[in-house]
């Protein structure tokens, strides 16, 4: 058998690793069946449309836009009419879900941000009031708004002998029902009938307490709050 040239065995060589090359990244990528390109873009209107999914009876499973305004991105269900909107997530390496949007409201759904520290655990130094003729302010904070809705849970205690009440205001309008010591006033709902008008913008939060006894002390002790999607 007649040698082969040196530059032929290299050049297979070389063949062979691209054909692995090739192989590997074929089995490694996902299965993509169809991706298409964009409808007209530009000052004057219109919207990028890219199509992502496989095409199942003549549907995509997925849409992203690129909208005309300010709105950067938004995506859509494949459904050839492309009306329902589809929460934009992004998950980590062991699909964990980072960061999605809130498809109900707009603004944030995850991640839910503010942590509260642990409290003090000792009565007398919560928050307090011994006024009998109506309610008054005795915890205050201000949050940045980020999402629509809100959770808080406040512990409520009365001195020996004592009743009273609890409530919650967010911008000045009560926010939620009234706890009757020594429940627990623990509610969710919206921060605002408007989520547009607050989002972005500082949040006003004020405990309030009232003794409904004689006399006595009431005390009230915020231990979760955050925000949270529709």
């Amino acid at each position: 058998m007649p040698q082969l040239p040196e530059d032929i065995i290299d050049r297979l060589t070389q063949m062979e690793r691209r054909i692995q090359q090739l192989s590997t990244a074929v089995n490694t990528r996902p299965p993509l069946s169809t991706v298409s390109g964009s409808l007209s873009v530009g000052p004057s209107g219109g919207a990028a449309i890219f199509r992502v999914g496989n095409w199942n009876g003549g549907e995509y499973q997925m849409e992203l836009r690129r909208q005309t305004g300010k709105r950067a991105l938004s995506m859509y269900n494949g459904d050839g009419t492309a009306g329902s909107l589809q929460p934009l997530r992004i998950y980590d390496s062991a699909e964990r879900e980072l960061i999605s949007d809130d498809i109900g409201a707009g603004g944030l759904a995850r991640p839910w941000l503010n942590m509260l520290p642990p409290q003090d655990t000792t009565l007398s130094r919560w928050p307090q009031t011994t006024t009998t003729s109506g309610f008054t302010t005795v915890a205050m904070s201000y949050n940045v708004v980020w999402q629509p809705n809100m959770r808080l849970l406040v512990n409520t205690r009365a001195s020996s002998g004592a009743t009273g009440q609890v409530k919650v205001l967010v911008n000045g309008v009560q926010w939620g029902g009234v706890a009757d010591t020594p429940a627990d006033f623990d509610y969710s709902g919206p921060l605002s009938a408007d989520f547009a008008s607050v989002y972005n913008t500082l949040l006003k939060v004020e405990i309030q307490a009232v003794v409904t006894s004689a006399s006595g002390t009431v005390y009230a002790n915020p231990v979760l709050m955050y925000g949270r999607q529709t």
